[in-house]
């Protein structure tokens, strides 16, 4: 008998990929990790900015080494219409900076409400506002990065769309 479950034929199934999702912001780098299918993100660490790019950069590059990430996708913080302000300029210009730096592809997704997001997820876990500060960076590259995941699984060529209730695809 073939077993005919979503994700049974070797043809329909996206390929792993281990990646790293990066939140930019002025003074702290949320960071996140993928498990090895590319299914799952958690929030990892946040980097604190330094005077130096270059610096924040080296100390990225070093995570993607240890995390063994085959991809870097940072957060681009588009307007709420969807247009390039001064944040996603500024995140575009930091990506081209990151190139020369790291040695796996990096792409950019939209980040629009990931704080937001987060932010309501720690309230709904009981953190008060000293623990989210802490953590809201990296919590919400993860969210980010979780929606790039989901995103990549709902596009691969094969891929089958999952019909969530309410009758959404």
């Amino acid at each position: 008998m073939t077993d005919r479950r979503e994700g049974s034929d070797p043809s329909r199934r996206v390929p792993g990929v281990r990646a790293l999702g990066i939140d930019l912001g002025s003074k702290r780098v949320g960071i996140a990790v993928s498990d090895i299918s590319g299914t799952i993100a958690s929030a990892l660490t946040t980097v604190h900015r330094s005077k130096s790019r270059r610096h924040d950069h080296a100390e990225i590059a070093r995570l993607v080494e240890i995390e063994e990430c085959t991809v870097v996708v940072v957060g681009l913080p588009l307007s709420l219409d969807g247009t390039h302000g001064p944040a996603a300029r500024s995140a575009t210009k930091e990506v081209r900076q990151m190139t020369s730096v790291l040695d796996v592809p990096i792409e950019m997704y939209d980040e629009r409400f990931t704080t937001v997001t987060a932010e309501r997820h720690m309230l709904e876990a009981g953190l008060d506002a000293k623990q989210r500060r802490l953590v809201v960076d990296k919590a919400a590259a993860a969210v980010m990065l979780q929606a790039w995941l989901d995103h990549r699984r709902s596009t691969w060529p094969g891929s089958t769309p999952s019909v969530v209730p309410g009758g959404a695809v």
